[in-house]
């Protein structure tokens, strides 16, 4: 035994060392090191390869949870109603005058042309002024009469512009497909989801791309300054999104160099400093060549798991190295040293990361294919952290070892010695800190830590029933507001009666029968009540719009603006709908929508919206008229929110009751479980309130947060608590046992969270809000369960834990495998 009474003894010649103690997994790795690292050569070449071959890109069906009964109406319904899904809306504004100006049209005929050629659009339903779909109607003595609203044969000619005058004023595209203030005028481009040539999915970079060099940049040709141009939508929003991710990506080398200098500083060894962080990136390409291998795509809600799975791999790597380095100051060869410590953390390790993997996989219950997607994708990338971190490190330190002068000042670090120059400072000064939390194992000090933390989760409880399901604020939330996006969505909502959040009923009859009164008027009937709900601004259906046909046949009497009960008057009227709009309905006359046209999609909106909507639902509904939730872009948001809410709860849940058995599995004492849940608890609830103070909503893109700080937070207390309580079951007082589990793996702990923030930290200054959110949570995460580990576990050991060293109850980990 060595002076700390460590059980291993101190062996300087590999020489004197049996190779075959230790289990059989410790023989297997270590009697054959060479063979390991030529097979984890192998793999990594290989997957590095495929790696490169990993496509970037989204997909609007991964975004919703498309088994919701909600979603799967209008699944059902996509090919019968389009322009309800996927599409682009593109405003040319004249900046120099009005749309009746003939070198502007000439410009948005242009524009169209190249809309209509892009790959990626549904043509036949691409509806602007230069589209046939886009028409007007009228009543004469002779009847009804119509057209598009684009005159034959337009010339520019002064005779043809007050013809499309006269035609726009006949039309209802004033105030949707014509500005307010007649100085811009609307491009509808549906977006199909795949290519028609090769069946593959839609590249939206390319379209981003497309959008910006072939209608945002050659707009106006040598007249550009004439003409400005603004493009939403979810392509266009996803483009711009995959576009930042270079951005973002850049950002990896920053986390890399950020990391390797706080391990370096810790250390202050080049080699080991070298072997970490070398590690911790294989393990990410590692993961992005098994992504490529099972046919995943990167897309910008998945792009924070390299970056995760680098601070994961660079955390426990730091366990392995502070064993070996301990070890070697000891006198110990290093070959011994890497055996030792993995006898002593595989299985805390193996532990830890499986735990890790768990407490990803609890994702996998929430119905967004996205978010799913993401608990694969990290759980396949920490289950690659079982090898690359738990057998690669101990194999490679074991051949390159650690720097001698390195390994003396752990040591003295650890025992409390002195040591030289600047470090010699930061060596007392962390021994202060060590010593401090140590006094927390006492009663009064561990009263103050427990009454403290418990005042602050109680005001973070307080603000936290202020968190709200879903965006917070106008535009894409996913981008700073000011971002040329959003700043394209504010001039629109400005300008258009009827903005691009459109919340749209399905309103399904029997087949050939949509004419009949009794489907109408109950359509009608919705339409009203839309219409008073806070937050929509116009609602328009085939029922409105028939109305308005009735009412045209007679003289546009004001009492005739109703639905006819009369089945001839009706049935005249919505075959001119149908005539003049032929999106209006399906083609076998039996779908058609109630479309409301909302002020921003704020959750609290949609909610409002979606509330009415079933409620009519519910007392309107029978077999020959069905109206459906949801679609349209806020009836497909809304109906996210309540599987993003429904799955909060239950997400909770499930990931607090897999970490528990898990620990309860690893400790095998219930007061070891609460004594490690219960920071992870108070994280949880703190980070929940900081949601709330900065504005962040819980939606697909921050549902994810809690759950990945919970699965990496439970490593500190494992790590910790091994320790602990094999030296208390080998007869340690708790201040004892405390202060050795500091001295071995504490410092490292704490370098841990310091590090796994330094990962993520970067992202606040992404261009991507929503990636800047989850980097600040993700940050204030790591950090307050470092914090909440190093405090809580001694202060409330000293009420749970004092008295298992009398127990002696066995823990995953014998007591001869662990240090003292």
């Amino acid at each position: 035994m060595n002076s700390d009474g460590d059980q291993f003894p101190i062996v300087r010649d590999r020489a004197q060392f049996d190779g075959q103690s230790g289990n059989a997994l410790e023989r297997i790795i270590f009697n054959n090191r060479r063979v390991i690292l030529v097979v984890f050569a192998i793999i990594s070449l290989f997957l590095g390869w495929r790696s490169t071959l990993l496509d970037v890109n989204a997909n609007f069906e991964r975004m919703i949870p498309a088994s919701h009964p909600y979603i799967k109406n209008f699944l059902e319904s996509k090919d019968e109603l389009r322009g309800l899904g996927n599409q682009v809306r593109v405003v040319v504004e004249n900046t120099q005058g009005d749309i009746f100006d003939p070198e502007y049209l000439k410009t948005l005929a242009r524009i169209n042309d190249e809309l209509y050629a892009m790959p990626e659009v549904d043509r036949p339903w691409l509806k602007s002024l230069w589209t046939p779909l886009l028409r007007w109607s009228e009543v004469t003595e002779e009847g009804m009469r119509g057209g598009p609203v684009m005159p034959d044969r337009f010339d520019g000619s002064p005779a043809k512009m007050e013809e499309l005058k006269i035609n726009i004023g006949r039309s209802v595209s004033a105030g949707r497909f014509i500005s307010d203030d007649q100085r811009s005028s609307m491009i509808v481009v549906p977006l199909l989801d795949k290519y028609a040539d090769s069946g593959k999915p839609v590249n939206y970079l390319a379209l981003s791309r497309s959008l910006e060099e072939k209608v945002r940049a050659k707009a106006g040709g040598k007249d550009g300054a004439k003409v400005k141009i603004y493009i939403v939508g979810f392509g266009k929003l996803v483009g711009d999104l995959i576009e930042g991710l270079s951005t973002v990506i850049s950002y990896f080398a920053f986390s890399v160099a950020i990391a390797a200098l706080l391990v370096f500083l810790y250390t202050r060894c080049v080699r080991s400093t070298l072997v970490l962080v070398t590690t911790a990136v294989l393990g990410v390409v590692w993961l992005m060549g098994l992504l490529e291998l099972l046919r995943f795509e990167l897309d910008p809600y998945s792009i924070l798991v390299p970056f995760l799975l680098f601070a994961i791999g660079l955390s426990h790597g730091a366990q392995k190295m502070n064993g070996i380095m301990q070890d070697v100051g000891r006198g110990t060869h290093k070959y011994v040293a890497a055996r030792y410590t993995f006898r002593r953390l595989f299985l805390a390790g193996l532990t830890a990361l499986l735990t890790n993997v768990v407490g990803f996989m609890v994702l996998i219950i929430i119905d967004i294919p996205v978010i799913r997607a993401l608990a694969v994708m990290t759980s396949v990338g920490v289950t690659g952290l079982i090898f690359t971190k738990l057998v690669l490190i101990p194999v490679l330190l074991s051949y390159t070892g650690v720097s001698p002068s390195a390994a003396k000042r752990s040591l003295q670090d650890e025992t409390g010695g002195a040591g030289h120059g600047a470090h010699r400072g930061m060596g007392r000064g962390m021994g202060r800190v060590w010593s401090a939390l140590e006094l927390l194992t006492q009663r009064r000090w561990a009263l103050i830590a427990i009454i403290a933390s418990a005042v602050l989760s109680a005001g973070a409880l307080s603000l936290r029933t202020g968190l709200k399901i879903g965006d917070l604020d106008e535009g894409a939330p996913e981008l700073r507001a000011d971002s040329r996006y959003n700043l394209d969505n504010a001039y629109i909502s400005r300008h258009y009666g009827l903005s691009s959040d459109q919340f749209a009923v399905i309103v399904k009859i029997p087949k050939g029968q949509c004419e009949r009164y009794e489907g109408l008027v109950d359509a009608d009937r919705l339409g009203w009540e839309l219409e008073h709900v806070p937050g929509v601004k116009a609602v328009t259906s085939f029922a409105d719009q028939t109305r308005r046909v009735v009412a045209a046949t007679s003289e546009g009497y004001y009492k005739w603006n109703t639905i006819a009960r009369d089945a001839k008057t009706l049935g005249y009227a919505a075959g001119r709908v149908i005539q003049d709009n032929p999106d209006s309905m399906s083609p076998n006359c039996s779908v058609f929508t109630v479309t409301a046209y909302l002020a921003d999609h704020r959750a609290d909106t949609l909610a409002r919206t979606l509330k009415v909507v079933e409620d009519f639902g519910a007392t309107h509904n029978r077999p020959e008229v069905m109206f459906l939730p949801a679609a349209g872009s806020a009836g497909v948001e809304a109906v996210t929110n309540i599987v993003v809410q429904e799955s909060f709860y239950i997400m909770h849940a499930v990931l607090y009751v897999a970490v528990i058995l898990l620990c309860f599995i690893t400790f095998r004492s219930w007061r070891a479980v609460v004594v490690a849940i219960v920071p992870l608890a108070i994280t949880s609830i703190l980070c929940e309130a900081i949601m709330v103070v900065m504005g962040i909503g819980v939606k697909v893109a921050t549902l994810p947060v809690i759950a990945l700080g919970v699965g990496v937070g439970v490593d500190y207390a494992l790590y910790l608590l091994s320790i602990q309580l094999a030296i208390q079951r080998r007869g340690g007082s708790l201040r004892e046992a405390y202060a050795q589990s500091l001295q071995f793996t504490g410092k490292v702990v704490a370098l841990v969270g310091a590090t796994m923030a330094a990962g993520v930290v970067t992202w606040a200054w992404s261009p991507i809000k929503f990636q800047a959110d989850m980097g600040i949570l993700l940050t204030f995460m790591f950090i307050w369960n470092m914090l909440g580990a190093l405090v809580l576990i001694p202060a409330l050991s000293h009420f749970l834990l004092r008295n298992v060293g009398v127990e002696r109850r066995s823990t995953t980990a014998s007591p001869a495998a662990m240090p003292a």
